[in-house]
């Protein structure tokens, strides 16, 4: 804009009346994804919107940590957010960490790389934190599971990323739906289960 080009394509809220069609799309894609999580993030993975089921995942979050605007990784890797509960939490932050770095090498987006340096800083399993470099080394596609445990028991998750294939709206361009599923048997039925009767399954 400074430098007198104008953007391809308007930017707005996602609240905004021009934009209530994509919301509504958005909301509904998350609702009918229950009783599994999903959440929409930014391009800089604020929390946007969450069903939910999401509500489950942040139990034991420190209430600072959910103050908007909520930043989703931070919350991953903070040891006032999931960290602590987080089962192979080293694998799960290299796995992290080396999503964020290849979005920083893609983008250059000053804003994102120091959101990784403050990522990277952060307590890792075994004190320290991991080396940088150590984020590179993970192939791309790689399925890491998220093994979270809760007051129900382990969780065992996987998650696919949606975005938005026809923007009309920088906004939208650069949303991102990221919708978890069970990696096993035992998590569906404990998620269809609280879902249903809001209880474990031994309640």
């Amino acid at each position: 804009m400074a430098g007198g080009f104008a953007p391809v394509y308007p930017e707005g809220s996602l609240d905004a009346p021009a934009l209530q069609a994509a919301r509504e799309a958005v909301d509904m894609v998350l609702t009918g994804h229950e009783p599994y999580p999903a959440l929409a993030v930014d391009r800089y993975w604020t929390l946007v919107a969450a069903n939910k089921a999401v509500g489950l995942l942040l139990e034991g979050v420190s209430p600072e940590l959910l103050e908007p605007p909520v930043n989703v990784l931070r919350v991953s890797l903070h040891p006032k957010g999931l960290a602590p509960h987080i089962a192979d939490l080293a694998q799960w932050r290299h796995h992290v960490l080396g999503r964020l770095h290849r979005q920083v090498d893609i983008t250059a987006d000053t804003k994102l790389a120091a959101l990784h340096e403050e990522l990277s800083a952060l307590p890792a399993p075994g004190g320290g934190a991991h080396a940088k470099s150590s984020a590179k080394s993970e192939p791309l596609g790689a399925v890491v599971p998220l093994r979270l445990n809760t007051r129900y028991g382990l969780l065992s998750l996987f998650s696919t990323t949606t975005v938005f294939g026809t923007p009309v709206d920088v906004m939208l361009s650069e949303l991102a739906i990221e919708s978890f599923f069970p990696a096993d048997r035992p998590t569906a039925e404990l998620l269809r289960r609280i879902s249903t009767e809001g209880q474990p399954p031994d309640a």
